[in-house]
């Protein structure tokens, strides 16, 4: 008879990733502002991708390996004798992380990893990564201007191989205020998952426009929609992830600009067309695609006054006349395949309505592809419900996540570049 089964081993792995999306080795050292790691890990998440945590002894000081694992979803690795680990723990993370982020860099870890030391997980992590290691630095600004640190930070430059996403001009958590403060956790989240994605749309120009257009009719009052520019900041952030030079032409809104992005505010319609035409050029050679999600306003004011229109007992009439049909004008002018243009179709009808609209404006407006939805999907909700339009046929793709569905509309307008 064989003798009882003897104990498994440790592991000599950490397990597969359960999603599909990149997987980010996130290294947390010891400053103050170690609690805004747990917000670029939940940031992280959020949009789909897997947080390998890691914290220093002084980390632990700050912020409780316990909330990090728990938001995570993974256990924290800690040292490299971990004695459930059988193995090499700092090749093992780096093999599995397709970036490395240093949230928050001390300068002490700045000037270890200048000299290449590796007498802990996380600068060993940071030698052994195969891909880009990114590092966060957050300091007094004081420190941060020691020659020392900047000799550190020149050498690292250098060496090419650790980015650093700031530091900022800002509050300390002394009180005072100066360059040393950690970059946003939106904007370190942003920038590691820019470069964790797939760079398909590298070398492309592509200009997207986004949110409403409101037409002013004194200086206080305006006509306006619905559109908050969801969708066209996710296009954009999408886009500048993979790779691409992307130019943002936004309408009022209130959302921060991706990373990475050239943003134009603008205001009316006039003031969008034109900002498309000096971002397109007058012979569109500038980009290589159009996305026009923006819902721009296709009446406005006869007349602006100057003055506010006093309210009386009376009734008013408001002349109205149209805007120019932007999309129509660049679809007009393109004289061959390039750029490519797509735009959006915002229906209150049918299902199959709405498609049939979107058809009758690719052939009006001699797009490529229109994207069909349904207003009640689409204004001011974080996910949407659409349908890609093209002379081949409707792909209804059901609801997704703005950002999801923004990369189904750039895998379309990766392949239309490519031919």
């Amino acid at each position: 008879m064989p003798g009882p089964s003897a104990p498994p081993p440790p592991s000599r792995s950490i397990p597969p990733a359960a999603s599909a999306g990149p997987t980010v080795a996130l290294a947390v050292s010891g400053s103050i502002a170690a609690y805004k790691a747990a917000e670029v890990a939940r940031l992280l998440i959020k949009d789909g991708a897997r947080v390998l945590p890691i914290m220093t002894r002084s980390a632990q000081q700050f912020l409780g390996a316990t909330t990090l694992s728990g938001l995570c979803g993974e256990k924290v690795h800690e040292d490299m004798w971990d004695p459930s680990f059988a193995g090499e723990l700092h090749v093992d993370l780096a093999r599995r992380a397709d970036v490395v982020a240093l949230v928050p860099t001390t300068a002490d870890l700045l000037a270890r990893l200048a000299q290449g030391r590796a007498d802990d997980l996380v600068t060993a992590l940071a030698l052994c990564a195969r891909g880009p290691v990114l590092a966060a630095p957050a300091m007094h600004p004081r420190m941060w201007s020691h020659p020392a640190v900047q000799r550190n930070v020149a050498l690292l430059a250098e060496q090419g191989r650790v980015e650093l996403i700031g530091p900022v001009d800002g509050e300390v958590a002394s009180g005072e205020s100066g360059l040393g403060r950690m970059a946003d956790p939106a904007q370190i989240a942003a920038a590691i998952l820019a470069r964790a994605t797939r760079r398909d749309l590298a070398a492309l120009k592509i200009v997207i426009t986004a949110g409403p257009t409101v037409e002013d009719f004194d200086p206080v009052r305006f006509l306006g929609n619905r559109s908050t520019g969801k969708m066209g900041f996710a296009l954009a952030a999408r886009a500048a992830a993979r790779g691409a030079e992307v130019t943002l032409i936004a309408g009022p809104v209130t959302l921060a600009t991706p990373y990475g992005v050239r943003r134009v505010d603008v205001r009316s319609a006039l003031a969008m067309r034109g900002a498309l035409w000096q971002a397109m050029g007058p012979s569109l050679e500038n980009a290589d695609a159009l996305i026009m999600s923006a819902a721009v306003a296709d009446y406005r004011p006869a007349q602006e006054h100057a003055t506010k229109m006093k309210r009386d007992l009376n009734s008013l009439a408001l002349e109205l006349v149209p805007n120019p049909d932007l999309l129509a004008e660049i679809g007009a002018a393109r004289t061959d395949r390039s750029p490519v243009l797509i735009g959006f179709a915002v229906e209150t009808d049918t299902a199959d309505r709405v498609v049939a609209a979107a058809l009758n404006k690719l052939e009006k407006k001699r797009v490529d592809l229109v994207v069909a939805n349904h207003a009640q999907d689409a204004f001011g909700k974080d996910d949407n419900r659409a349908t890609l339009v093209t002379r081949g046929g409707a792909d209804a793709l059901g609801v997704l996540t703005k950002r999801d569905l923004a990369d189904r509309i750039l895998d379309r307008v990766a392949t239309m570049c490519r031919r």
